[in-house]
């Protein structure tokens, strides 16, 4: 129960980094910054809905692929921040493919190298976010199904002291 609590929540935090990080691509914090208070706070607020709406997108696309990856994850104990970073890298790009692959023809493409940016930075950094609060732990206390049993260095079962 403790590893879904910790898997579910995540994937919850990855998909809000993944949202946050998309809307800095589109309002930028220079132009928050460059705003004055009351005009700030509320753009400040905008952009912090959209986060929002934007997590949401990405946590209902992801959710079929990171299922997958965080179950080979967890039953592999793979632990190593560059997996989660590169998964999360790719079903971010699968994102950018989707969107372009259902654009209408005649119209503006997202496919350029500002939103290539985006995505791949949302899903990396989101990815990198779910390593640092789950994926460190994967597989738990459980020993790798093709692991050696404990106490042998070779391989082999441990001996038995009567």
């Amino acid at each position: 129960m403790l590893t879904l609590l910790r898997v579910l929540f995540g994937f919850i935090i990855a998909c809000l980094i993944a949202g946050a990080v998309t809307v800095a691509f589109v309002v930028t914090p220079a132009d928050i910054a460059a705003l004055s208070g009351p005009v700030q706070t509320e753009r400040l607020g905008n952009a912090g809905v959209l986060a929002l709406l934007a997590a949401t997108h990405s946590a209902i696309f992801a959710f079929p692929f990171a299922f997958l990856a965080i179950g080979f994850a967890e039953l592999w104990r793979v632990r190593a921040w560059l997996y989660y970073a590169l998964v999360g890298a790719a079903i971010s790009l699968g994102g950018l493919a989707a969107v372009y692959v259902n654009e209408v023809a005649g119209e503006p493409s997202i496919l350029n190298q500002y939103a290539g940016l985006a995505f791949l930075s949302a899903g990396a950094l989101g990815g990198l976010a779910y390593w640092l609060l789950a994926g460190r732990c994967a597989g738990g206390g459980r020993t790798r199904p093709d692991a050696p049993a404990p106490g042998s260095g070779d391989g082999e079962p441990a001996a038995q002291v009567t």
